[in-house]
């Protein structure tokens, strides 16, 4: 089993930006950080980054041809609260989605309570930093069990 891991705009940032909210990790610890919990727990990991978002769209229409996942743990950072095409190309791929975040984003200014992405995912995983990603893999884990895949 394998899961895509899409980070979206100034996630690339991580460890130098508003480390009140975001902390001191960079997001190369934190993938490793991921990607050593998943391998402990059978699961592959895949990661992909953008600030932009069509190729935060191209990678998930690609998420089996291109990266060969079965599912997918988005983090698209501001583009949650209003990009309809990210918010579109998710039923195009028929794979378990997760979204995710770093912070709690209900704790957080008004216009992060809402996503426009959440409809099209199987759930939304967010305050719980490094670990908002590795409980979304497990959650992908256990949908992809209970299916049989």
């Amino acid at each position: 089993m394998k899961i895509l891991i899409v980070n979206g705009p100034n996630l690339n940032m991580l460890g130098s930006r508003e480390k009140a909210i975001y902390g001191e990790q960079t997001l190369a610890d934190m993938n490793a950080e991921i990607a050593e919990f998943c391998a402990e727990n059978g699961i592959e990991t895949v990661f992909f980054q953008s600030n932009s978002e069509g190729e935060i769209v191209s990678a998930i229409h690609g998420v089996r041809t291109r990266f060969g996942a079965d599912g997918i743990v988005l983090n698209a950072g501001a583009y949650t609260h209003y990009s309809r095409a990210i918010g579109d190309a998710l039923p195009c791929v028929g794979v378990p989605k997760v979204e995710v975040h770093i912070s709690n984003v209900h704790a957080r200014e008004d216009f992060r309570h809402v996503s426009v992405l959440a409809a099209n995912c199987n759930g939304v995983i967010c305050g719980f930093g490094a670990d908002s990603y590795k409980l979304a893999c497990l959650a992908i884990k256990d949908i992809l069990g209970r299916s049989g895949k």
